[in-house]
């Protein structure tokens, strides 16, 4: 893969951020690149796209939190989790050996002060500039938004959980 890498931010209050970053995942493996897929906050489990992703050549991927539960007893022990992930986050980037790079739920981690924005920005501006980098999560802040080169907003319309639905294996996870 050549060219010129972007920075893609999936955001908003509805579902899809993490399918749609994988799907872009799924089209660079189809054309020979290099994936890396990081987890933040998200714990471990059995998710269809872990699952999946055990299988397939050249996509590494990297479980960094112990899930979406935060108590005043685990705080730190998220925060580690969240500091530890990026520190391979940034090994991961500066390495130069992958043409996307996935951070998942990134954008929870200067929402709960697990990381200052300013770090995540230092890191994506010192990308090799053949790199891809898309975040996904919630309430991206504005800095991130800012640096982004396309920023998408799922919002909810409508969602089978409102309407008494409970998450459905291959479909939710």
């Amino acid at each position: 893969m050549t060219g010129i890498g972007r920075v893609i931010v999936n955001t908003g209050n509805g579902k899809g951020k993490t399918t749609a970053a994988l799907g872009t995942a799924f089209r660079a493996l189809g054309y020979g690149g290099k994936v890396c897929v990081i987890q933040f906050l998200k714990g471990k489990g059995d998710y269809g796209e872990r699952l999946m992703a055990a299988n397939i050549d050249n996509l590494d991927w990297y479980i960094c939190g112990k899930g979406f539960v935060f108590t005043k007893e685990n705080i730190e022990k998220d925060r580690v989790a969240a500091r530890e992930g990026f520190e391979i986050a940034k090994k991961k980037v500066l390495s130069d050996e992958y043409d996307l790079i996935i951070f998942d739920e990134i954008t929870y981690l200067p929402h709960y002060d697990f990381l200052d924005v300013e770090e995540i920005v230092t890191l994506i501006n010192s990308r090799p500039e053949r790199l891809t980098v898309i975040l996904t999560g919630r309430d991206a802040d504005p800095r991130l938004v800012e640096i982004a080169d396309t920023v998408t907003s799922m919002e909810p319309v409508k969602h089978a959980f409102d309407q008494g639905i409970k998450a459905q294996k291959g479909i939710e996870f």
